[in-house]
């Protein structure tokens, strides 16, 4: 009797051992303290201190994306991107690179549909080195611009244009995609690169007009993050941001509504070797509900050997040389894409077939709770890597302005990562069941030049 209650008390000893230690798992949080000042001249300003290195990531963001553009002067957001780092008032041309290197740190900038960012990464003692080159930009971009800069820099975009999109086996897909993902009109309509015909009436006042609206303190967030003294470093962004003027109110995104109703199948013939298919509809807006869903389902369906999709098109039936599915989130609205290039001697119709089968079945039975665990486990390892860095695309000080651009709270980490661990089956389901219509989606077939029987055929009725 007393043996048998010992063994009992060991048993709920252990139990307790592993509920608490269950507990603890479950409480941990991720911890990312930050400082947020608000300078007079409009700029937010987040502070995150972090002395694992003497590294500090100084990650500037301007609340304009090709989103803020207007048709007939499309491609101005992406052009900036590359003008920011062609001189300044104080800075000339080529010392932005050449001083940020000479003290062994980098950088780099990007645009998308609602934001451009520029970050640089530098020894912790380089700091104001850093916001001297960087706030010089933001408040004397315009005393340095030049004609000749200007069109150096618009030949260079329309390169770029032409090896990434024109010249880019499958490159155009992008363009006839938001094209008709979004009426036109909407700010998603185009894509960042812009239009040729736009990028070539940019005239120097449109480029002056569109800096001082978009590129001023009021419209841009800075974070800095990494081995810093956060007293003494607001007092150095105070000496080199505080005195740049504040900027015009910037006028509102009003877009119309983005819904498709109809199923519209299109063709492009280019020269490509295999043919390939894009399935894609219009989904929830970055950190909405169903934005999360859409992530999750995207994995199950093309992330790993051993999801859904790539196991049927690529292992199992061999009828396609690879598969990728992914939520493209996005401020206003987001776009949900399967694409999947086709072996030599299949039809895009094949691999449609097989992939709308996946479709069907998701919105008819939820996917195991083994499958979303996996998926989930998959999204907090990325999460999770991406917080080891303080600097550069995706880390701590991106993060910060990340959250605060999209959801208003800069330590949004927590959520972040928990709004995937509540995620269930029927979830994914549901989302599915409304967000994957087959009467509301683009299907673009983009096949060799003259083998249009190897795209997906309209049905009677539908847009080609």
């Amino acid at each position: 009797m007393t043996q048998t209650t010992g063994v009992c008390m060991k048993r709920i000893a252990v139990v307790l051992v592993l509920l608490c230690g269950f507990t603890i798992a479950q409480e941990k949080q991720i911890s990312v303290p930050y400082t947020r000042v608000v300078l007079p001249n409009g700029l937010n300003v987040l502070l995150h201190e972090d002395h694992t290195v003497p590294m500090v990531s100084v990650n500037m963001w301007y609340h304009v994306g090709s989103g803020n553009e207007k048709p007939g002067r499309t491609g101005f957001a992406h052009l900036f991107e590359h003008l920011m780092f062609e001189g300044s008032g104080n800075v000339p041309e080529g010392k932005f690179d050449e001083w940020l290197e000479a003290v062994g740190g980098n950088n780099n900038g990007s645009t998308n549909t609602d934001r451009t960012n520029y970050w640089e990464n530098a020894p912790s003692n380089a700091l104001e080195l850093v916001f001297f080159i960087d706030s010089d930009r933001m408040g004397f971009l315009p005393d340095a611009m030049t004609q000749e800069k200007l069109d150096g820099q618009r030949s260079v975009v329309k390169n770029e244009r032409r090896q990434s999109y024109e010249n880019q086996p499958y490159g155009l897909s992008w363009e006839i995609l938001a094209k008709n993902l979004y009426p036109e009109g909407h700010p998603y309509n185009w894509t960042t690169i812009g239009s040729m015909a736009d990028l070539d009436a940019a005239s120097f006042e449109d480029v002056i007009e569109f800096f001082r609206l978009y590129y001023a303190p009021n419209n841009a967030s800075l974070a800095i993050a990494g081995d810093i003294n956060i007293e003494e470093t607001i007092k150095l962004v105070e000496k080199w941001y505080g005195e740049i003027p504040r900027g015009k109110p910037v006028p509102p995104i009003d877009p119309p509504a983005a819904k498709l109703t109809e199923e519209k199948i299109l063709l492009q013939e280019d020269n490509v070797q295999l043919p390939r298919l894009y399935m894609t509809w219009v989904t929830p807006a970055f950190y909405h509900p169903g934005d999360t869903e859409m992530d999750l389902l995207a994995k199950i369906f093309t992330s790993g050997k051993d999801s859904r999709l790539y196991k049927r098109l690529v292992y199992e039936l061999q009828i396609a040389q690879d598969v990728i599915a992914f939520q493209n989130s996005n401020k206003l609205s987001s776009e949900f894409f399967i694409i999947a290039t086709a072996k030599s001697g299949r039809t895009l119709e094949e691999l449609k077939k097989v992939i709308q089968e996946e479709i069907d079945k998701i919105k008819a039975e939820p996917p195991s709770q083994r499958e979303l665990q996996k998926v989930v486990n998959q999204t907090e390892a990325e999460f999770l890597d991406r917080l080891e860095s303080v600097g550069g695309f995706g880390g701590k000080a991106d993060l910060l302005n990340q959250y605060y651009f999209y959801t208003g709270n800069p330590d949004y980490f927590n959520e972040d990562l928990n709004r995937y661990k509540g995620i269930s089956p029927g979830d994914i389901r549901a989302m599915a069941q409304t967000y994957l219509p087959d009467n509301g989606r683009v299907i673009l077939s983009i096949v060799p030049k003259g083998k249009t029987d190897l795209a997906v055929q309209k049905k009677e009725g539908g847009v080609k």
